[in-house]
This record gives structure tokens, sequence and C-alpha cells, in this order.
């Protein structure tokens, strides 16, 4: 007789035939995305039969499929794009996610993963009619090895718990982007997200040595590994900032790093942002490399002391620097930065007594953000880049942009390496006003590139910056990185609608689309 066959083999066959039975329901699903909207639009839900199989494997109450439970997922940070998904499934495991991507595969829908939802550029938008793969609930950390400077997590480990964990042996993890206490790594490595110390130490593709990922189709693949560089293509790097397009990151192999022996740290205040970005340009030229160096003019100063109630004067702008290292090394710099501070016109330089002052400054700048709130009941969030040197002069443009358009920006941002975030506020109630922010928001970025810099610093392209990728690259560009993307994920179904300005199939041929005449009557789409 022949064996009976085993329980592994048994559910890969109850598998298979489910994701026939809904396939064909799947693929009339699917005919429903004809196009991304993001916002509004008819709630598309997911085949019945999909959605049983899939509460089969990772329970009832970890798949979600009721419309106003839903909602929870409708956007992320970026709260003025809004699509309810199909279904919401939360996995706990690397083998739930492949067998879950099969099944979904199969039926022919789009998948979006998702982290903690803190993102900023709308990268865990839904689309009509997905599967968005929550990964909160995967939070283990497996492995630590101090001695090779590494440790693999889960991609739903909160970015600070890596630190927490690892501070009692006197190490940390680097990147530090400013909602720390709550985003999760696996939203870091999609984003390739920084923070204030990302000038001296690095970006997430610099501490990120390998990775777990399960593809469009569900199968596993290593990329990487626990060691500083593996021969072969990058494809780590590629992996890291592509914003959930390529598969589904299930475990992360972090570089670690020991804590500095010394940090000091001195808060300097300025009659203008010019007399402020002057200042940063002189310390970085005279070869000191902060761990951190932020900027923050007077209506961001302003927003942190209502939050926060740090005891900050009025002033034109503020500068918050870190230097860190050995002993010796850390005392020269910071009487060498403080010197060149207030050569540069600095009104009052303030050096914290103690390690408590000085996370109350920090406190102050990390708040930045939800502080804006206390100002203003409406913001943009904008992230682009500018070389240190363009600093005061983009900061003007943006002034008088400013008041072009009737509204006010406050700048908060990452000086060192000109990673600038001017938040834009409005009063969603009076008419007309989103959309100025909106028009306002685009045109900064359109000004970073301008002056020689970039759509996105470390939130990403998403949903909301896709637009403006041709403001950056020319079409080959894109149809270039458009053929790296079919390479993982030939048929398109991760994450769509995010950072291609206009979806591109991996069977069409570089240069401008045109479009077929059933497009043009709305008969067809290319959803």
């Amino acid at each position: 007789m022949p064996d009976s066959p085993t329980p592994a083999t048994t559910v890969e066959a109850e598998e298979a035939r489910a994701a026939a039975a809904v396939a064909a329901s799947g693929a009339q699903a699917h005919a429903a995305l004809a196009g991304t909207p993001h916002t509004g639009g008819a709630f598309v839900g997911v085949p019945a039969q999909l959605a049983e199989r899939v509460r089969a494997i990772v329970g009832a109450s970890n798949c979600i499929t009721e419309k106003q439970e839903l909602r929870t997922y409708e956007c992320d940070g970026l709260t003025s794009f809004r699509v309810t998904p199909g279904m919401v499934v939360l996995p706990i495991s690397t083998d739930e996610v492949v067998r879950v991507v099969k099944l979904v595969h199969a039926a022919g829908l789009p998948i979006v993963p998702r982290g903690s939802g803190t993102g900023l550029s709308g990268g865990a938008l839904p689309v009509p009619g997905c599967v968005l793969l929550g990964l909160s609930r995967m939070k283990r950390i497996l492995e630590i090895d101090l001695e090779n400077g590494w440790m693999r997590v889960e991609p739903g480990v909160i970015n600070l718990d890596v630190s927490k964990k690892l501070s009692p042996a006197g190490y940390y993890y680097a990147p530090d982007p400013s909602s720390q206490s709550v985003c999760s790594i696996g939203g870091n490595v999609a984003e390739n997200s920084g923070g204030a110390h990302c000038l001296k130490y690095g970006f997430t593709v610099n501490h990120v040595l390998g990775a777990k990922v399960v593809l469009p189709d569900g199968a596993v693949v290593e990329l990487g590994g626990a060691v500083l560089d593996t021969p072969g293509y990058d494809l780590t790097g590629i992996l890291v900032g592509s914003e959930g397009t390529l598969g589904i990151v299930t475990e992360v192999t972090l570089r670690v790093l020991r804590k500095p022996e010394a940090t000091r740290t001195f808060f300097a205040t300025f009659p203008s942002t010019d007399e402020a970005g002057n200042a940063v340009s002189k310390i970085i030229a005279a070869g000191i490399v902060p761990a951190a160096i932020e900027m923050m003019d007077r209506l961001a100063i302003k927003a942190i002391k209502a939050a926060t109630g740090v005891d900050w004067p009025d002033v034109g702008a503020a500068l918050l620097m870190d230097v860190d290292g050995p002993v010796a090394e850390v005392e020269h710099t910071a009487r060498a930065a403080v010197k060149l501070a207030e050569e540069a016109g600095a009104l009052q330089v303030r050096l914290p007594k103690d390690e408590q002052e000085r996370a109350v400054m920090w406190k102050g700048r990390k708040s930045a953000f939800a502080a804006v709130g206390r100002i203003s009941p409406n913001y943009v969030v904008q992230d682009g880049v500018i070389p240190r040197s363009e600093i005061s002069k983009v900061l003007r443009e943006i002034e008088i942009m400013t008041k072009d358009a009737g509204l006010r920006c406050a700048n908060v941002f990452h000086a060192g390496d000109g990673n600038l975030h001017p938040l834009v506020l409005y009063n969603a109630r009076i008419p007309g006003q989103e959309a100025r922010a909106e028009k306002l928001a685009g045109d900064i970025l359109k000004l970073c590139v301008k002056a020689g810099g970039s759509i996105t610093g470390e939130h990403g392209v998403g949903a909301e910056k896709a637009p403006y990728m041709n403001d950056m690259f020319t079409d080959a560009d894109l149809a270039t990185m458009s053929m790296l993307r079919c390479a993982f994920d030939p048929e398109g179904r991760m994450n769509p609608g995010k950072v291609f300005p206009t979806p591109r199939l991996c069977g069409d041929k570089p240069g401008v689309y045109h479009p077929h005449d059933t497009e043009l009557t709305g008969q067809a789409g290319r959803g």
C-alpha cells in the first residue's frame, strides 16, 4: 500500500484545491481594480471562499473582512489618502505568510504589506480589493550574536525595543526615526528609514545585513546574511527601501553597534535660519561629523514649546547637536563646534547639565511633528533633500511660496544632511485650504529637486510622491527600475500604486505609454 500522505502534503493539497476554487472569483475581483484611487471609491471585498481558507490558516480573529473593522487599515500616517482594503490578514509566522500569499496569488489579487502604519508617504495605502498583510504580530527577537555584532528579528519588532534589549550589554541599534517608539523594523526596511543620527551612522540600509523574504508567489528567499558583506549583487540593498513592491520581509538580520563611550550635546539659538544654516556649514566644513545636528525654525519652536513645555526662547531658529565617541575626542569636538556656532551668530548656547536635561532637549525635537497639532488643526508633513549649502536659500524660497499660498509652514529637519521636513499647516474646514496645502507641499519637493536634491530622504515615495518621480528621473530611468521590480514581481501585484508614477506592466516596452482605445472610452483599465 502506498504511504499515507504527510500532514504537510495534505495541507498543500487542500490549499491547492482551495486556490483553484477561488481563482475564478479572484480574477473577477481583480478585474474591478482598474486604477488605484487614493481616496474614496466603491468598496471591493474579496471572494468569500478565499476569506474562509485564510481564516483556516491564521484563525478567525486574525482575518478581518467586516467593512467597519477594515477602516482601521484604510491609511497609514498619511491620513489624507484613504482606501478600504478588501481583507486584512494578521499572520504570526513566515509559514502563515507563505500559505496566505500562495492563496492570494492563485486568486490573482494584489497584496499590500503593512508594519505599524506610521509611514508618512502612503506606502501602506491599500488598493481596492487588496489583501493587506499586517505584520505587527510577528514581533519575536530570534537571535542575538554580540560577538559578531548582529541580531535577527521579525518585522513587527518595534525599533526602540531593539536598543532596549541590547542596552544592558552596552550595544544599540543606530537608526532612530522620530517615531522609533512605535514604528517597526519591517516598516523601516521598507522605507529605508533614517532619523536624527543618520548623518554619522547612516540609514537603515547601512544596518541591515540580510533578510528572509516571501516573494509574490509564496516562494521564500534568503538575501544577504550575518556578515558585513556577501559576494554577488547587493540584493539586500535593493530590498531595503523598495517599499513592499518586491516581497514581504519576515525576518531581518540587523547590524548592532557598541554604545559610544561619551556623548556631548548643545542647544544653540539664532536670529534666523540664515545664521543657523551658516553654523551647520561651518561645523561640517571644519571636519566635524556630528552624530546628529537638527534645525528648527520659529514656528516649529513655538509648536514644540506648546506641546512639551520646554523652556526654549522665542527665536528665529535653533540647532540641537550631538557628538559622540571616545571622551577625549568628544570633549575637543564639542568645544570646537560650540565656538563655530558662536562665530556664526548664535544668540545663546546651552549645554545640558545631565542626561535628564539632554533627554528633555531631544524629546522636544522628536515631538515636533505631533507638536504641530497644537498650533494647527491639520498639516502635511513633507520630506525632501537639498545640499547643505543651499539650506538658507531654499528656506527663504519656501517662506515666499508659503506666503503666496496664504498658508504657514514650520520647518524642522536633519540639517547635517540637508533632509528637510517642512510641515505645511492648514485648516481642512476652510474650503480650498487642503488643496492649496497639498500643492504647496508638492511645489516644495520640486524646489528640492531644482536645488540639486531629492523628493525624499527617509519617508519613502509611496503613493504621495509617486507623481513627482518624473521630476527626478527620465523615462529610461523609470523603465530600468520597473525591469528590476518585474524580476521579483512579474505580475505587479505587490503593493501596486507605489513608487512609480504610471503603472507599467512587465511586458510593456520602455518609453511613452499609448493607451488602447478601450482605455480611452473607459471600457478597460491598467489596474
